[in-house]
């Protein structure tokens, strides 16, 4: 099981590749990707892949769905297989995790957090210290350590006591948090991705007018930083201070400004008017601040506008009773083409990272 996440394309994303079309010579360029589920099907049928976010744990998340076994030959440790075999064998220890997101958080003064349970939190924590060890002795490439990353938050996932997100933990322990975390080695395709990886502002990503780009940026008032910080946590190995009944970690310099209904419709124009590539899909459905008509009505002065319906899909639940409630949305992506290039052109602050 991946990684719930709100907004996930996952159901759609065979839909949206049929809108971008066959890879013609520029780049998929995902601008908001998440956990990568649109990326990755670009990525199968041979497009050149760029993932972005905001949001480092994503970008991780999206590499591991992107990249091929022979982007991460793991030739230093043995191969993926093994790599697997030794962090499930780590023994835990009382690290950041264990001490401020199990119940040992109490010692601390602090609440009861119960995320995950004491032995599950010291795993995680001998897992990561692996992994930043095997890291700092040059023994991973990028691309290795961003899949195990993957790998580590898709296990903790797993055996989180949450109803879904990290906003808020369980008061009792479900039956899945009881369970011993352990990784798990995903499938790889047997090919080689080209793949450029960025955590930048997508107002500062920078396209050519050969790309294909794909814009799916939040579009209700969820913050992802903080839905999601515990996994940024994770990603990071680092200790932040922290505070509050979640434990919540610093996330306002990621706050998106698709976020805010006041500022949603013109960030989006600003944004799409900024990039230099003539092909643009953005993802959009009924839930999001902006009315249809009003969005594609001020994207009309970017180009030709065309608004494709893909389907209605289950409304995002975290758990068997919200699901229960019913609910459901309609997913749309509105195509531009753009008829000029728009006069905002911004120079990314951090390069892409090759591969």
């Amino acid at each position: 099981m991946g990684v719930r996440y709100i907004g996930s394309k996952t159901r759609v994303a065979e839909q949206i590749m049929d809108l971008a079309g066959t890879a013609s010579g520029g780049r998929f360029v995902d601008a908001f990707s998440g956990t990568g589920a649109v990326a990755g099907a670009a990525a199968a049928r041979g497009w050149a892949v760029t993932v972005n976010d905001t949001l480092p744990s994503a970008v991780a998340m999206s590499v591991s769905n992107v990249i091929g076994e022979e982007n991460v030959p793991f030739r230093a440790l043995g191969g993926y297989p093994h790599v697997i075999q030794e962090l499930n064998g780590e023994e835990g220890i009382s690290g950041f995790i264990h001490s401020e997101y199990s119940p040992a958080s109490a010692a601390r003064g602090h609440v009861e957090r119960m995320y995950f349970t004491e032995a599950n939190a010291t795993r995680l924590d001998a897992m990561r210290r692996v992994i930043a060890r095997w890291t700092e002795s040059g023994k991973l490439s990028w691309l290795e350590q961003q899949l195990l990353l993957s790998d580590l938050m898709q296990a903790a996932n797993t055996v989180a006591n949450i109803s879904g997100t990290y906003g808020s933990f369980l008061k009792s322990w479900s039956a899945s948090a009881l369970k011993p975390v352990q990784l798990v080695a995903r499938p790889l395709s047997p090919t080689k991705t080209d793949l450029q990886a960025t955590t930048q502002d997508a107002f500062e990503l920078e396209t050519t007018p050969d790309d294909t780009v794909y814009l799916d940026p939040p579009y209700t008032k969820r913050q992802y930083g903080a839905y999601y910080h515990l996994l940024e946590t994770l990603h990071a190995g680092d200790a932040p201070v922290v505070g509050g009944v979640t434990g919540l970690r610093p996330w306002q310099d990621r706050a998106s400004v698709f976020c805010y209904k006041r500022k949603a419709l013109g960030a989006l124009t600003r944004l799409i008017l900024g990039t230099k590539a003539q092909r643009i899909l953005l993802s959009y459905s009924n839930e999001g601040h902006v009315k249809q008509d009003h969005l594609v009505n001020a994207l009309s002065e970017a180009g030709k506008v065309t608004v494709h319906a893909l389907q209605t899909i289950g409304r995002y639940r975290p758990n068997a009773r919200a699901s229960a409630a019913g609910g459901t949305v309609d997913e749309y992506v509105i195509e531009i083409e753009p008829v000029r290039l728009g006069s905002l052109q911004l120079t990314p602050t951090r390069a892409a990272v090759p591969v």
